[in-house]
């Protein structure tokens, strides 16, 4: 059985809801591990008011008893503190009132979903649209995200993130081993080790927000200890960067992804970037340097996975663009919505999750079995058989 995940809810609405099948059973979840996710996604300097509502935890329904995963779904959700001012407004049942009182949208904001979802499902309302394409659903996200991690590292699996550039402003390039990277990125406002680019970036944040303006940038995430062969050659949908770069695009506001060094490929001359094979008794296969960022053929090939995404800056400005009212089709300033200046930190948060997901699903079906004993079996037997290779 493939692993999957199913989400449900609205940004306004009581609560997000997630629910995991094909996770194996006996695996043992860290219910303060699953939450610290939830908590650092909701960090980051040029956050706006909404995080100041909400303190997400997760809260497991089903599919796990006395601490381990019974084999059964996983039933997560996270409640939306903010939905005590909402609940008349976002109420399942109809009611009366006015298009004030019931919050009705009918200004899209350029940017957003809130035009072409209402023309393509047919809402007047653009309140419909809105509270469903909202970004609050990528902490539900982060929190089945935070599981699969879990899995990866119960095989040694780790996976990092930080923040490469927000805006004008760039991080200088590091080699930090992965867990001095998570750690300085943690006690980062910005998500970035260097403190002369993160006093930079803040200053940066804070003139955006003055001028009524947002600002997106790149972030990256880095996993280390995944095996050689995770993805497969022998079809488009089973190569498992393509299947990355599909999941970090489907993150809100994201516009492009990169594996390895990228579109820098398109600069330099093969001898510049292809990763060059080497080999030795201790290490078996592996690569002089990881231009590639740890993908040969749509398979991982041992080094580093390095995974890059850039957010495009939030659309809700405090600056309003130009729109159009789907009422009178005349001119109007964009409505404005509750939003953030800069959310990359945060992003960054969500990158590390959605990539961990892809990979642990890749994992599991190639080690896949019912119990983590089977698969750890399973993956005992693969390493040897990469042993005598």
């Amino acid at each position: 059985m493939s692993l999957r995940y199913l989400t449900a809810g609205e940004t306004h609405g009581p609560q997000l809801t997630a629910i995991i099948e094909g996770l194996p059973s006996n695996l043992k979840l860290d219910f303060e591990a699953l939450n610290f996710q939830l908590l650092r996604r909701q960090k980051g300097y040029g956050r706006g008011r909404r995080m100041q509502i909400e303190k997400d935890t997760a809260v497991i329904a089903g599919g796990v008893r006395h601490g381990y995963t019974t084999g059964a779904p996983v039933a997560l959700i996270v409640e939306n503190n903010d939905w005590k001012h909402w609940q008349n407004i976002m109420n399942i049942e109809p009611i009366e009132g006015t298009d004030e009182e019931k919050r009705r949208v009918h200004r899209p904001r350029p940017g957003h979903a809130d035009l072409n979802g209402g023309l393509k499902y047919d809402l007047k309302d653009l309140r419909n649209v809105l509270e469903r394409s909202s970004a609050r659903e990528t902490a539900i996200r982060v929190a089945c995200g935070a599981v699969a991690r879990q899995l990866l590292e119960h095989f040694g699996i780790k996976v990092a993130g930080q923040v490469i550039r927000i805006g004008e402003i760039v991080a200088p390039p590091n080699n930090l081993p992965l867990d001095e990277l998570a750690r300085l990125t943690e006690e980062s406002s910005v998500r970035v080790v260097d403190k002369d680019t993160e006093a930079k970036m803040e200053a940066y944040i804070d003139q955006i927000k003055q001028e009524g303006d947002s600002i997106g940038g790149v972030v990256e995430c880095i996993i280390e200890g995944a095996p050689i062969g995770l993805g497969s050659h022998v079809q488009y949908d089973r190569k498992l960067d393509g299947r990355i770069a599909q999941a970090v695009m489907s993150i809100n506001a994201f516009k492009g992804v990169e594996i390895g060094i990228g579109f820098e490929a398109g600069e330099l001359r093969g001898s510049q970037v292809h990763d060059e094979i080497l080999y030795s008794k201790e290490n078996g296969y592996y690569r002089a340097s990881n231009r590639l960022g740890g993908f040969e053929g749509g398979m991982t090939n041992g080094m580093p996975i390095v995974v890059r995404g850039v957010m495009k800056p939030i659309p809700t400005l405090y600056k309003p663009l130009q729109s159009v009212d789907i009422d009178t089709k005349e001119a109007f300033a964009a409505q404005v919505e509750r939003s953030d200046a800069c959310a990359v930190p945060a992003a960054s948060v969500v990158l590390e999750n959605v990539v961990a997901w892809e990979v642990a699903k890749a994992f599991l079906e190639k080690f896949g079995g019912d119990s983590l004993g089977e698969i750890e079996r399973n993956y005992e037997a693969y390493k040897q058989q990469l042993e005598r290779y």
